[in-house]
């Protein structure tokens, strides 16, 4: 969480020195969402060294255990860790409802849309951690029309929330 923080803070120094708005007010929400799970995907491996980021493109799950699978990447598996970041509390969503252990690091931080509504700026930071192996009745899944344009999707129900809740990690003090 601090090496993020840490990245996040000379990232937005630097765009501050050309004038350019803070990377989570310019990128869309999921996109910056996207980003601090990719960054834990690259940073949890330093410091938990039986895992490694799945080298497989688009694998899954995200970490997975490391010499377990050739060359560290598989499509899909069962083993390991799927990482998501999120502003919400709740409504974590997936492309599968299925049986994995899932980890959700939940964040606080301005958007695109508060600097339109002239929202002041406040610091980033991390509101919680939760972690839980889910099951497939864990997610309601979420499907398309066939007119649908909409990347079909499964999010983490009432008992997968409450699962994932209960194993928190890390929960922000507040202060």
């Amino acid at each position: 969480m601090n090496d993020f923080v840490d990245f996040l803070g000379f990232f937005n120094q630097q765009l501050h020195i050309k004038n350019y708005p803070r990377l989570e007010t310019f990128l869309m929400p999921a996109g910056f969402s996207s980003l601090v799970g990719e960054f834990m995907n690259i940073t949890i491996p330093r410091y938990c060294h039986s895992l490694v980021k799945n080298r497989f493109h688009n694998g899954h799950p995200d970490l997975i255990p490391r010499g377990v699978f050739p060359d560290d990447a598989v499509q899909y598996s069962h083993e390991g860790i799927e990482i998501k970041g999120s502003r919400r509390a709740s409504g974590w969503q997936g492309h599968n409802p299925e049986a994995v252990w899932l980890m959700v690091f939940r964040f606080d931080s301005n958007t695109a849309n508060e600097t339109i509504k002239q929202i002041l700026p406040r610091p980033f930071r991390f509101k919680a951690i939760y972690a839980a192996q889910l099951e497939q009745d864990d997610w309601n899944f979420s499907g398309r029309s066939e007119t649908s344009r909409r990347t079909i999707t499964a999010s983490v129900n009432r008992s997968g929330v409450e699962k994932m809740r209960a194993n928190w990690v890390y929960q922000d003090s507040g202060k």
